[in-house]
């Protein structure tokens, strides 16, 4: 039997490409797209002020000096992912409480915090982050877009989306002369890392390891070097080059800003 040549088969093949791609409704032609709505609960945690968001598992620090702002949310274990879930923006929708605002309002919040388990109170009673529960303990400016804060608890619809940021990614610089340890931020697309490696002006790609939240780390002396970056996404598995984000004088303590970002 000789090559199939017809247009008619190319097409549907294509189409059957894309359609498989659609229905994981995540990452196509580049970009990060919505996911699919589940259900799960929300509560808040701190004030209005939402000074006691600040900092948080995934090491983002001040998160107004961030870019994140007050629309963040703890993710459960479930949603946190030993820290892979950071930097994720998810769409929640109050649902079937009477405490809802008219209209069931929706807003969006980026994973900055874990909601640890509470291993001393029943998963349906105040134990509302133990495993497998998947759950989002909102910044209450966030929470008190949806609904009531005096409900204190709330069934949600969420569903992943994608986050949208301004600029590039950022690299926030820690460590010493012979450890590197990046904090990054303002990561788009699905918001997320799996890998990353770093890249001095006098080395070949060096593998970063994951230390916690969203920070990779290198053993390596990489002093008197300007830096560049190689990040891969967690969700889409997508890699990005920021190319010499950081100057031959970089100093632990200073954030950098690339051009490049995730879509």
């Amino acid at each position: 039997m000789g090559p199939i040549t017809s247009s008619w088969s190319f097409n549907k093949f294509f189409t059957i490409v894309f359609v498989l791609f659609a229905i994981s409704g995540e990452f196509v032609a580049g970009y990060y797209r919505p996911g699919p709505w589940r259900y799960a609960h929300a509560t808040f945690y701190g004030d209005e002020t939402a000074s006691e968001t600040m900092g948080g598992a995934c090491g983002y620090g001040n998160l107004f000096n961030s870019g994140y702002g007050v629309a963040t949310a703890a993710l459960s274990t479930t949603l946190f992912k030993d820290g892979y879930g950071c930097g994720q923006c998810f769409q929640i929708t109050c649902m079937k409480s009477p405490h809802c605002y008219y209209g069931n309002p929706s807003t969006v919040v980026t994973a900055t915090n874990l909601c640890p388990p509470n291993w001393y109170q029943d998963s349906n009673n105040g134990g509302w982050c133990n495993p497998p529960r998947t759950h989002f303990d909102m910044a209450k400016p966030a929470f008190m877009k949806l609904a009531n804060w005096r409900a204190g608890i709330i069934p949600v619809a969420y569903r992943r989306v994608p986050c949208q940021r301004s600029g590039g990614m950022r690299f926030q610089f820690q460590g010493n002369a012979y450890w590197l340890l990046i904090f990054v931020m303002n990561v788009g697309g699905a918001g997320d890392i799996k890998s990353m490696a770093v890249k001095g002006s006098r080395t070949n790609w060096i593998s970063m390891s994951h230390n916690w939240g969203a920070s990779y780390q290198a053993f390596s002396s990489l002093y008197g070097q300007s830096l560049s970056f190689r990040v891969t996404s967690y969700t889409t598995g997508q890699t990005i080059y920021a190319w010499n984000v950081a100057p031959s004088n970089w100093s632990a303590g200073k954030t950098y800003k690339a051009t490049a970002n995730f879509r």
